[in-house]
């Protein structure tokens, strides 16, 4: 049976939270989220024939976090675009990235788009890590990239649009979770957000098991998404 849901997209939000709960130091919590919790996941949305998930794993504003913290970061995305990323790829997930990744170092870039190249003819589930992302910094870019290919202004309409964003090709999220406690969505996704629904818990990314993504979903199947239109719900 095809899911009802095509995309669910995470904010991957209290990692250094639960680190400094714990007595470590914040790059901890940012390990034990990419050893332990983002597999799972994928497995989850993969078991329930979800196409899409997408990680929001680092901001345009993180690059205000203290060097160290900064280094400690760099590493955890080697092993996510490492074995992480090798561990999904061989059962038939396809990587993608969002945002600008040239400011990182670049042995993380060029690792980013091996793996996009290794996994290009996978079809099972679509994973995509958010780096170096921020809702903004994609419009402006996109807006830039329009300018510069010259389209004249009576062929720009929300179709074309799309197409120059970072997720061209991608359906808009369902589902958007963020975890943590916060609510609000600070810049993700939002031009394809402006239909999502969304679920915000109190819950520590590390401590996010398929579980509770699976009471997230839960909660979204009760809810009628009208899109502007009438309820889809059938009176009883």
């Amino acid at each position: 049976m095809e899911s009802p849901i095509k995309h669910v997209a995470i904010i991957m939000d209290g990692n250094r939270r639960w680190a400094k709960a714990k007595g470590l130091d914040p790059v901890k919590g940012h390990e034990q989220a990419a050893k332990n919790a983002i597999e799972p996941l994928i497995q989850k949305c993969a078991d329930l024939g979800i196409s899409f998930v997408t990680f929001w794993a680092f901001s345009t504003e993180n690059w205000k976090r203290d060097e160290q913290e900064l280094k400690g970061l760099f590493d955890v995305f080697r092993f996510a675009l490492g074995s992480l990323a090798l561990r999904f790829i061989q059962k038939g997930a396809r990587l993608r990235i969002l945002g600008d990744i040239n400011r990182f170092p670049k042995d993380i870039a060029q690792k980013s788009l091996e793996m996009i190249t290794k996994s290009s003819k996978n079809h099972k589930i679509t994973v995509t890590f958010a780096l170096n992302y921020g809702g903004r910094d994609e419009i402006l870019r996109a807006i830039k990239k329009i300018i510069t290919d010259k389209i004249p202004t009576d062929k720009i309409d929300e179709n074309l649009f799309s197409s120059y964003l970072d997720t061209a090709g991608t359906p808009d999220p369902d589902l958007i979770i963020r975890t943590g406690g916060e609510k609000r969505l600070s810049g993700y996704l939002p031009w394809q957000s402006v239909y999502s629904e969304l679920f915000f818990t109190p819950t520590l990314f590390p401590d996010f098991t398929p579980d509770q993504l699976g009471l997230a979903i839960d909660d979204f199947l009760k809810r009628d998404r009208r899109f502007g239109g009438n309820s889809t719900k059938k009176i009883k």
